[in-house]
């Protein structure tokens, strides 16, 4: 996979979970199948500051828990910095990353997060399961 993300300027509004407060809504970059954020925006999702977020990262990678070159890419983006427009390359982490700093930060929106992960995951292994068990009693001959 290329280490460089292609900027076509979208960013499309994604609703990852409602939490009791409402609704928590976050910009994410659609790209390769998976879902990518700065650590400003996962700093944002978990509601703590950029530095937590990258020393959770950091450690995720030094662990061998995540690939970096697999889960990290560049993007160049353009800011507004005291009036003027600057370039920045800028480090986007695809879900994989998310979800590993999700299980690690402690937040009461992070801790919402893994209710909701946790809860997306049984519902998919019970649906899965209950896909199995029904292909096993009508099987299709091959």
């Amino acid at each position: 996979m290329s280490n460089e993300l292609k900027n076509n300027d979208k960013l499309t509004e994604f609703l990852l979970y409602k939490s009791p407060n409402g609704e928590i809504k976050i910009d994410v970059l659609l790209q390769n199948e998976t879902i990518w954020l700065p650590q400003k925006k996962i700093a944002q999702l978990f509601d703590v500051k950029v530095p937590a977020i990258s020393k959770h990262l950091n450690n995720i990678f030094e662990s061998g828990e995540l690939n970096k070159e697999a889960t990290v890419s560049i993007l160049e983006t353009v800011q507004n910095e005291s009036g003027r427009n600057v370039k920045r390359k800028v480090e986007f982490f695809n879900l994989d990353a998310i979800i590993a700093v999700g299980y690690r930060v402690n937040s009461n929106r992070a801790t919402q997060f893994r209710i909701w992960a946790t809860q997306v995951l049984k519902e998919f292994i019970i649906k899965g399961y209950t896909m199995d068990v029904e292909r096993l009693k009508n099987p299709t001959p091959v």
